[in-house]
């Protein structure tokens, strides 16, 4: 049974006219173990993200970069030397990584990453990075993890590129 105080909550949250009790509330134990706000990291664990890219995105971060490689800005261009369309910077979506493990981990610091650039990426392809922990230790307070970095071209799930990465945690808990 839940609680009083959760009932009530529940009811002015979802019935908020209710002036009658609500029918008691029975939750299984298998849906609270399945979902948990806080999860701890533990190796194994994937975690996802999926993007794609825009020409106006890959245009402005040539200008950050100054990577002015007409593959990147002309799809003639890219057409010509070989590319279906536009060719996204490697380290544009390369960057999905980190914003994973921020995303996830407020005040983490990538410490490393290797990279192996697999096939090409281009302006609206749909991408899904995932890290995945290979390897936890605890490190001066904080957590040392090992990551695999792999970003996939969801049509087909082709290996765009491939990695690792290393960085340090200042704790475990995730929402899962």
């Amino acid at each position: 049974m839940v609680s009083k105080l959760t009932r009530v909550c529940w009811e002015r949250l979802f019935y908020p006219s209710a002036q009658l009790p609500l029918p008691p509330i029975t939750i299984k134990r298998s849906f609270l173990s399945s979902f948990s706000i806080n999860t701890k990291l533990k190796e194994g664990d994937i975690l996802r993200k999926e993007r794609s890219f825009t020409h106006e995105e890959v245009v402005k971060y040539s200008q950050l970069s100054q990577d002015s490689n007409p593959i990147h800005l002309d799809s003639a261009q890219a057409r010509k030397a070989g590319f279906k369309d536009t060719v996204v910077h490697g380290m544009l979506y390369a960057a999905l990584f980190p914003s994973i493990i921020a995303f996830h981990f407020p005040g983490a610091i990538y410490v490393s990453q290797t990279l192996q650039f697999k096939a090409p990426v281009c302006i609206e392809d749909n991408l899904l990075a995932e890290v995945q922990a290979l390897e936890l230790r605890e490190h001066r307070q904080k957590y040392r993890v090992r990551f695999a970095t792999k970003c996939f071209r969801k049509e087909g799930m082709l290996l765009v590129l491939d990695g690792e990465a290393i960085a340090l945690l200042p704790n475990l808990l995730y929402a899962g």
